[in-house]
């Protein structure tokens, strides 16, 4: 099966504009660029890591509404980051400082801008260190705090700006995003399939 694919030599010739013409051309892809400038295809995801990123997506909307302090994103968006790379990951919140930075035009494309907090969910099928090493740009370009949640391992990854990773593996209690996001905290107990 094919999970991603990643396209050499015709990004080196892409303008950030032909690049977001490209995506647009390809609206039934998920498509990402890293800082090397290659182009990442990825398959859908899955039904049940559909499933859960909604989940995990929903509580942070209703934590958003409840404090009207960003704006929130789901995993169809992509941002530019520092470093020239579009990531998108499977959920993210924006500071409302931020977003009112950003011009109209800014908003109508892959803004140049790197969330506060993202989520990053691991399939079965997704290699483990290529997702480390993404949370790790994540980081480098701005994030302050990301989440890789490993459901099959049962394990969050937190990264933190100028933290050692650190590793949440019980699943019975909830994780807070305090002081990034302060009075979030994500319930597993919501994310298990019916």
């Amino acid at each position: 099966m094919l999970d991603k694919i990643t396209l050499r030599g015709l990004e080196e010739q892409m303008t950030n504009e032909e690049f977001f013409s490209f995506c647009q051309a390809n609206r039934d892809l998920k498509i990402e660029r890293n800082a090397q400038r290659e182009i990442i295809i990825m398959s859908p995801t899955y039904t049940s890591t559909g499933f859960i990123n909604n989940k995990v997506l929903y509580q942070l909307e209703a934590w958003n509404e409840q404090h009207q302090l960003g704006v929130t994103f789901d995993s169809s968006t992509g941002f530019t980051l520092p470093d020239g790379s579009v990531r998108s990951p499977d959920a993210a919140w924006l500071s409302l400082e931020k977003w009112h930075q950003l011009t109209e035009a800014e908003k109508e494309q892959f803004a140049p801008v790197c969330p506060e907090f993202i989520v990053e969910l691991k399939s079965k099928t997704d290699r483990l260190v290529d997702l480390q090493e993404k949370m790790e740009n994540w980081i480098k370009n701005g994030v302050q705090l990301g989440w890789l949640i490993a459901l099959d391992e049962k394990t969050v990854y937190i990264y933190s700006r100028n933290q050692a990773v650190q590793q949440h593996e019980d699943f019975n209690s909830d994780l807070s995003a305090a002081p990034v996001l302060p009075g979030f905290a994500l319930d597993f107990s919501r994310l298990k399939l019916p």
